[in-house]
Parts: C-alpha cells; sequence; structure tokens
C-alpha cells in the first residue's frame, strides 16, 4: 500500500473496517516471518542452495536456532529440504518460489534500514 493510500485512508469514513480489513493480512505476514533470523535466512538462501552449515556460518545462529527456524520455514513453504545420497549423507536447503515472493519486501527493509541507520547517525 502506498503512502498516498494511507493518507486516504485517515479521511475515509470506512477506514476503520479498511484498517480492520489492511491488519490481518499483516498479522499472518509477521505470524509468518516473526523473529530475528527468518529473514536472514531467506537472503542467504537468496543467493542459492546452502548446507546446514554454511547458513550457520554466514548468519551467525546457532545449530539448535536454525534447525527451528528451517522448520517453521519449511511448514510455510518458504524453503526446501533436499537430501543428497552421499555418504554421510548431504542436506541442501533452498528458497522456494513462494520464498522469492519476499525479494520486494526484503529490498524494501533494506532501504528503509539504511535510511534508518544514516539518520540515527546523523545525531
Amino acid at each position: 500500500m502506498l503512502k498516498t493510500d494511507l493518507d486516504q485512508l485517515k479521511t475515509d469514513p470506512h477506514a476503520q473496517e479498511r484498517c480492520t480489513g489492511l491488519m490481518l493480512p499483516v498479522k499472518d505476514a509477521l505470524e509468518v516471518l516473526h523473529g530475528r533470523w527468518k529473514l536472514p535466512i531467506i537472503v542467504s538462501l537468496t543467493f542459492g542452495p546452502k548446507r546446514f552449515k554454511e547458513i550457520v556460518k554466514e548468519v551467525g545462529i546457532t545449530d539448535k536456532v536454525l534447525a527451528k527456524e528451517l522448520r517453521d520455514m519449511e511448514a510455510h513453504r518458504l524453503v526446501t529440504r533436499t537430501e543428497i545420497s552421499t555418504f554421510p549423507l548431504t542436506v541442501e536447503y533452498a528458497i522456494t518460489p513462494h520464498g522469492c515472493s519476499l525479494h520486494g519486501l526484503i529490498g524494501a527493509l533494506a532501504e528503509w534500514g539504511i535510511t534508518h541507520r544514516k539518520k540515527i547517525l546523523e545525531q
């Protein structure tokens, strides 16, 4: 939703209904993406499939937390887990097309983060 759309909501007599209608999908998105690690994991996998330990190293996360996050992300179809028949067994994780749909959001967050960092450091 654009800033102008939000400005129009302020003067809309049905703004409360629209706010409620907007709130549910936002809550759904936050439920799927909550926590500190999901978006960094998605960013990592954007650059190609990776093994578990590669993600641990790149993201800076513990094994236990990464395992939990990857299970959650698999359940929401953001990543896939592929076992490769080698000895020892190799497991790779990759972003799904549904996970790739977050690229616009991640780009917007990155831009906001850059602007925010500059604003805070200017003080």
